[in-house]
């Protein structure tokens, strides 16, 4: 009896720092978001009062948020989907050359493999702002300063050295046998990559992309550092730093930030299920 009492003690305390945790996790999260329900005015007179009342909810943080400039808004629509442009061509760019680079580190052997893959990892601690002087006059040479493709460029070079990483290690952690047993009945190297390896390696380059695409949307440094100059093509870091400017309504700033929290959230309950998939896949193999 006194080994049930102590496991239902520890199953209610682990019951208890869950509910904390979440409160703790949720709970500020909770409170902008039904701040930024409420007028401004509303929210001047009492800031303390959580539960809007149903009179005053009211989107109009949001939608000023989102209208453009030339409407009287902040913008942010248009930014959201550059971000979006940038965030999807870095995955889609990042994840093609990778599976190639991270494939052939982990399975073939080649003169100076050891030295790729301490280069990779070199690269990979560099921090941002060391190579932000250099890819800003490469690209000044080629032009593409003040484009969304310059900033795909620059994207693509920071997060490749991750990616490759990442996917290297996940792919020397799944079995060879099958791909052994594929190349022995004539299927090409191509092959095996295409039939074998991606479906067995789908968490893993879901996991990746993800990854991938949190960086790319949330950058600032380098957004700030090659759209400066052209704010129709600011992204979203750059478009919710503008909101915090000391005449921006607080309501706006936290609409702001909802709305660009909200596709980071969908890309998650997306990825579940991917990464689900992938792993009955798998198995299938």
């Amino acid at each position: 009896m006194s080994s049930l009492r102590e496991s239902n003690g520890v199953k209610a305390l682990r019951a208890v720092i869950i509910v904390i945790t979440m409160v703790l996790a949720i709970g500020p999260v909770l409170y902008g978001v039904l701040l930024s329900l409420r007028p401004f005015a509303a929210v001047l007179n009492d800031p303390l009062d959580i539960v809007p009342a149903i009179g005053e909810i009211s989107f109009e943080a949001y939608s000023q948020a989102m209208r453009s400039a030339a409407d009287g808004g902040y913008g942010l629509g248009g930014f959201l989907v550059n971000s979006l442009i940038l965030a999807v061509g870095t995955v889609l760019a990042s994840i093609l050359v990778s599976i190639l680079g991270a494939y052939a580190t982990a399975r073939i052997r080649f003169s100076g493999r050891s030295v790729g893959n301490a280069i990779i990892v070199a690269v990979y601690m560099f921090p941002g702002v060391v190579l932000a002087v250099p890819l800003f006059v490469l690209l000044s040479r080629a032009g593409l300063t003040g484009t969304l493709v310059g900033l795909v460029i620059v994207y693509v070079a920071l997060t490749v050295p991750v990616s490759l990483y990442m996917l290297r290690n996940y792919f020397i952690a799944l079995p060879s046998s099958i791909e052994d047993a594929a190349l022995i009945d004539g299927c090409s190297l191509m092959g095996v990559i295409w039939r074998i390896v991606l479906p067995i390696a789908l968490p893993g380059i879901a996991a990746t992309a993800m990854y991938m695409f949190m960086i790319a949307w949330n950058e600032y440094l380098y957004a700030l550092l090659f759209l400066v100059q052209e704010r129709s093509l600011w992204t979203a870091p750059l478009g919710i730093a503008q909101l915090t400017e000391f005449d921006t309504p607080v309501t706006i700033l936290l609409a702001g930030s909802v709305v660009v929290t909200v596709p980071v959230v969908l890309l998650f309950m997306f990825a579940q299920r991917l990464l689900i998939s992938g792993l009955a896949t798998g198995a299938e193999k």
